[in-house]
């Protein structure tokens, strides 16, 4: 019954939220201060809280129940993701101050009532955060040697940031966030379209986006390769995988979750993070895009990543033995099975053996148009693949030859467990100096229908054309397990509506396999 409260009273302020709150409507914001009663065992207040730089962010407030005048409550600050109002984690910070936790979450800066622009977890939102710690200190009972962050994407890469530059900070929790987000948007030196095209929506939609934003995405998406080193050095600058070094001096617990099919912030870059990390760590990957793996938990309903986070809280901001650090730290569920695995480290994950698929026979293609293979849609396909195992598919003998290059394993006896990051080693010849290709890894059922395992982009620039240049590739990291009697299929295309393309027009692409540089596929497999 109070989960189900719970649940109806976050849809209700969801659904204010959205039709009522809209970014300038500064007028409408809850007066400071403001209680109210979730339940008998505790009260939500909502507040005014002084950000940096003499900005306001609206913020709101759960108190342990039936807390006691003078004892001090361990911290939890929850920055809210990108485009959503303050009362996204109502459910989670009600269950945690139910459990004896002080839990503060604000609207970041530039979105719907909090005052400023948006920065993209600049320099501002890191003070923010440093901010709103102090005023948590200063106005309630929470303890300054006892304080955690947390998060749901621009929640969790904001948390990242700040641990690194407030040494108060004891434990993260960072669910679908983003550790290098030129690895995230610009992975292949390629840009995810439908990623960075919904976010710079989301923004217009319901914050206020500034100048220097404005500008790096209008030059992102128009390509702007005169801008390129200038777009890296600023999401370096908003990337904790550049400031790993000072996370680690200052000590923080670090727990990292993400979704395999993660279309905004894909898994191998947390991956490579978190392999970097020398303290308290743990690392989740699940079934699901980008927040669903978690999203459930918003809504006060069991989830687990939700139970790991609230475990992780509990085992670095009280002490508690819950057995948590204990466990195999990093957890991993295959898109095809229920079950989780534990490894003791990224590097275990896929270790057990790795095959090797010859990409021998040569193939020349021609680019600019789609050949039907493709990653699907941002988050509509990962969905479909978390709920009912529908990845996006293709019909592999289908596939027009002059648009897309074919290379296919033999059926398996056994099944294969793919497990960790795909990689593609081949030869490319171009026709034209600059150009674009995507490689899909396909299983291959016995009618020729073949569901997507992993895919990944790769651009280049400057190219001299009929010139041959080695490409290593690697895939966007899952876990899959490919039935018996079916097969596994490497397709490359030139063209997917996730990205942006760089292909003049009438170019080819020639995928060769020197005798002195064989191209290859390798796929990392778990123990059969």
């Amino acid at each position: 019954m109070q989960r189900t409260t719970t649940a109806a009273a976050v849809a209700s302020l969801l659904a204010a939220a959205a039709l009522g709150l809209a970014p300038h409507q500064a007028q409408a914001a809850p007066a400071p201060a403001a209680a109210v009663t979730a339940d008998a065992s505790s009260e939500l207040r909502f507040h005014d809280i002084p950000g940096s730089g003499g900005i306001t962010l609206k913020g709101n407030v759960f108190t342990p129940a039936g807390a006691e005048a003078g004892r001090k409550y361990p911290l939890i600050v929850l920055p809210t993701s990108w485009g959503m109002p303050q009362i996204e984690y109502l459910a989670q910070a009600k269950q945690l101050a139910d459990s004896g936790y002080v839990v503060v979450s604000y609207t970041s800066r530039g979105f719907w009532l909090s005052g400023g622009q948006i920065e993209v977890a600049g320099p501002p939102d890191i003070a923010d955060v440093s901010a709103v710690i102090d005023w948590a200190l200063a106005h309630t009972a929470a303890d300054p040697d006892r304080i955690g962050l947390g998060g749901v994407s621009y929640g969790a890469g904001i948390s990242l940031l700040a641990s690194a530059h407030d040494p108060r900070v004891k434990a993260v929790v960072a669910l679908s966030g983003w550790a290098d987000l030129i690895e995230s948007i610009y992975s292949g030196r390629t840009q995810h379209l439908q990623a960075a095209g919904m976010l710079g929506a989301a923004g217009f939609l319901t914050g206020r986006p500034g100048p220097e934003l404005q500008s790096i995405l209008g030059d992102f998406l128009g390509s702007r390769l005169d801008r390129e080193q200038q777009m890296i050095e600023w999401g370096k600058q908003r990337s904790a995988a550049e400031q790993v070094d000072r996370i680690n001096a200052n000590g923080a617990a670090i727990m990292l979750g993400n979704a395999w099919g993660d279309t905004i912030f894909p898994p191998n870059q947390y991956a490579e993070f978190f392999e970097k990390l020398t303290g308290p760590k743990r690392l989740e990957f699940r079934p699901g895009d980008h927040a669903t793996a978690e999203a459930t938990g918003l809504l006060g309903l069991p989830n687990d990543t939700w139970t790991n986070a609230h475990r992780w809280f509990d085992r670095y901001l009280k002490g508690e033995r819950n057995g948590v650090d204990t466990e195999a730290p990093v957890q991993l569920k295959s898109r095809s099975d229920g079950g989780y695995e534990g490894y003791a480290d990224w590097k275990s994950v896929g270790a057990a053996g790795t095959e090797k698929l010859p990409l021998s026979d040569s193939e020349h293609l021609f680019a600019n148009v789609d050949s039907g293979a493709n990653g699907g849609v941002i988050f509509l396909s990962s969905i479909l693949d978390q709920l009912v195992k529908a990845p996006p598919a293709a019909s592999i003998p289908l596939l027009p030859r002059a648009f897309a290059a074919v290379w296919q394993s033999g059926r398996y006896d056994e099944p294969r467990r793919v497990r960790g990051t795909v990689e593609v080693h081949t030869t490319v010849t171009p026709t034209k100096g600059d150009g674009t290709f995507v490689a899909y890894l396909y299983d291959v059922g016995p009618l020729g229908i073949g569901k997507l395992v992993s895919n990944a982009p790769y651009t280049f620039h400057g190219r001299t054309p009929g010139q041959a240049f080695g490409v290593d590739l690697e895939l966007f990291s899952t876990a899959y397990d490919v039935p018996a009697g079916h097969r596994l299929a490497l397709v490359i295309d030139t063209v997917d509506p996730l990205y942006i393309e760089h292909n003049p027009t009438g170019a080819q692409l020639t995928f060769s396999s020197p005798r002195t540089d064989p191209s290859y596929v390798s796929v990392p497999l778990r123990e059969q």
